[in-house]
């Protein structure tokens, strides 16, 4: 039988070095490899993609500690993994990770954003400085300075001969499209692009396969409270507006935290979103739910609806479409 108590009694603090500590792939990739990466045939672009990580990877054998051979001296330091969400992107970035020798990283933009945050540029670079490999998930950017500085830490790293890899839902060249217009920015932005080898995956959402297509709404606060009661381990019921201000007090570096541990989140009173920075506070949050594979539970607007028309045609159109993809798959089972 469930523990029931609130996520609002959460209030998690991470230092810099509890961050580094904490760069390593989610527990749901820690079988992941690219023997048990299932290509969808009916898109060649996945099945070359594992060939084309496992050439990257190859790089590696024979020893060098990340460091290119002179003889390759057009292989470039980083591999962009580009496609739509559920294609498989961060189960290939994390078997990638594993087969990197000595010292390496795995963490989502926002959480190497937040390492800079938390122990300053100079010392985040003496961090990193000496790995292997550097695994970046979700490349996608809210805001030129973080861009800026992430251009300049890669581009420091990447000369002192760590291999860089990244997934996002948008090619480098294109990244900021529909957000910022700033010519400072868009030539990072060209910068960062030329440090990657970019590759294209195609292909259906595969969370799709095995879910229904719209997220499980609940009918009311009582089917809520025996769903969650009928589950075991530690679950969380709050009203919807009562988290959202509650994310807003949380750096979402830290989201990862105030999720650990649950088998479920409970949400009374869905509804669709009006401001946008609710709306990113709230994918960043699904982001990390979805990585620790915590059962959502809610009632009010299916979840696969909080985000408005204008919203999804907006510049953080793909963000919000990934984390519809991961609602659907997270409410799936709320109503057995």
């Amino acid at each position: 039988m469930a523990s029931i108590a609130s996520l609002l009694d959460r209030a998690p603090t991470m230092t810099g070095d509890e961050i580094a500590a904490s760069l390593t792939p989610p527990p749901q990739f820690d079988d992941a490899t690219l023997e048990n990466y299932r290509p969808d045939p009916d898109y060649p672009s996945q099945a070359e993609a594992v060939e084309r990580v496992r050439a990257f990877a190859a790089a590696w054998k024979g020893g060098g500690g990340g460091l290119f051979k002179k003889k390759a001296p057009e292989l470039k330091p980083g591999l962009y993994l580009d496609g739509g969400f559920g294609v498989g992107k961060t189960h290939l970035l994390a078997a990638l990770w594993k087969l990197a020798p000595g010292r390496t990283y795995f963490g989502t933009f926002i959480e190497y954003t937040a390492l800079v945050g938390a122990l300053g540029y100079q010392a985040t670079v003496k961090l990193l400085t000496g790995s292997s490999f550097l695994a970046i998930d979700e490349f996608e950017l809210d805001d030129p300075g973080d861009t800026m500085m992430m251009t300049r830490l890669l581009g420091e790293l990447a000369e002192k001969g760590t291999r860089i890899a990244a997934t996002s839902n948008t090619p480098p060249n294109a990244l900021g499209e529909g957000r910022f217009a700033a010519q400072d920015f868009l030539r990072e932005i060209h910068a960062l692009s030329a440090r990657f080898d970019i590759l294209r995956i195609d292909g259906l959402d595969y969370r799709r396969r095995d879910a229904e297509g719209h997220a499980v709404a609940l009918a009311d606060d009582a089917a809520l409270d025996a769903a969650a009661a009928a589950l075991s381990g530690e679950v969380t019921i709050d009203d919807f507006d009562a988290v959202l201000r509650h994310l807003a007090t949380v750096h979402p570096s830290r989201y990862v935290k105030l999720v650990g541990g649950l088998s479920a989140v409970g949400l009374r009173g869905v509804h669709v979103l009006q401001n946008q920075t609710d709306a990113l506070r709230f994918v960043a949050a699904v982001d990390r739910l979805y990585d620790r594979q915590v059962r959502v539970l809610a009632t009010g607007v299916p979840l696969d609806q909080v985000f408005g028309d204008d919203m999804l045609a907006g510049g953080y159109r793909k963000k919000y479409l990934r984390a519809i993809s991961r609602l659907i798959a997270l409410t799936a089972g709320s109503a057995e």
